[in-house]
């Protein structure tokens, strides 16, 4: 395949990052990938395992020349990243992220860009528990959606090019606003995510039940709480904090809704529960038939190549 860019930066070196890298090299879509990473260790690591063609330590020469420059780092970082490589990026280059959040992109990293750089907002709805250079593999990206958030009056040309660029990386596009995203994704993610949080911490916290029996008996569902609760600490802070509206509206209607289950059990009405479990349960296989997951039980995770 043709290389899409000439040169793409990639700014932060974790699971995201690693894996566009990869399949950036896969697919032929950079002629050079430049990189940064805050560790001198992730630098290090980055070139050792052949991650990138040049390594900097600084975000605002990673970026120079670059034809697309890729916000990798944790949403919280962003507003200082953009502020240092903004009078580094060349004009008709095209700065676009990976977080989960994009209300608050929109504001850190747009008054920054200047004029003639095309600036589009993205979120890749993919991932692993993993982090670092090292738990990326080009296959993340496969069969995923990737949500793009362009700012009015966004260059239709430029935009095209990313969302041909994220189909090359093997994800399906959609297109919305970032108030939209941002009240979708935390139902879908940030909520999950917190509610794992919450649990696994629940559960240490239980005096009845020692440590060595939590993990001697997760093999059920609790099993499935811890492995969302391994993901980065960072990352996670810091869509909670800039994404706080959605999630608060969110946790008010689950918070509503959990209090009808409890109802339910309290008093034994168990046709409120199987109404709720059997609607649970369709919503569980309209997402297999959609080739988001797959039916078997590690639900999906044997599925990752190195």
């Amino acid at each position: 395949m043709t290389a899409q860019f000439e040169r793409v930066a990639l700014i932060g070196l974790g699971l995201i990052g690693s894996s566009l890298s990869r399949v950036m090299q896969r697919e032929g879509l950079a002629k050079h990938i430049s990189g940064y990473a805050r560790s001198a260790a992730t630098r290090a690591r980055a070139i050792e395992i052949g991650l990138v063609d040049s390594i900097h330590e600084t975000a605002a020469d990673a970026v120079k020349n670059a034809d697309l420059v890729i916000l990798c780092s944790p949403v919280g970082s962003y507003g200082a990243i953009a502020q240092e490589i903004g009078p580094a990026l060349k004009p008709g280059a095209i700065v676009t992220d990976v977080g989960s959040v994009k209300g608050a992109v929109v504001r850190d990293v747009g008054p920054f860009m200047p004029d003639g750089v095309h600036f589009i907002p993205g979120h890749p709805i993919a991932g692993t528990e993993q982090s670092g250079p090292d738990s990326g593999f080009a296959e993340l990206f496969a069969n995923r959606w990737c949500i793009l958030t362009p700012p009015p009056g966004s260059d239709p040309q430029a935009v095209a090019k990313l969302e041909a660029f994220w189909e090359a990386c093997g994800s399906h596009v959609d297109v919305m606003t970032p108030e939209h995203h941002d009240l979708v994704l935390a139902i879908t993610s940030h909520l999950p995510h917190l509610i794992a949080y919450n649990i696994v911490s629940t559960a240490a916290d239980l005096e009845e039940v020692t440590n060595s029996e939590v993990i001697k008996y997760s093999a059920g569902g609790f099993r499935d709480f811890t492995r969302i609760a391994a993901s980065d600490p960072t990352m996670w802070r810091d869509v909670f904090l800039n994404n706080k509206d959605a999630v608060l509206e969110m946790l008010g209607r689950f918070s509503e809704d959990l209090s009808a289950l409890q109802r339910a059990i309290r008093w034994g009405d168990g046709d409120a529960l199987f109404s709720l479990f059997s609607r649970s349960r369709e919503i569980r296989r309209g997402i297999i038939a959609a080739g988001q997951d797959t039916a078997s039980p590690d639900f999906g995770r044997g599925a990752r190549k190195s």
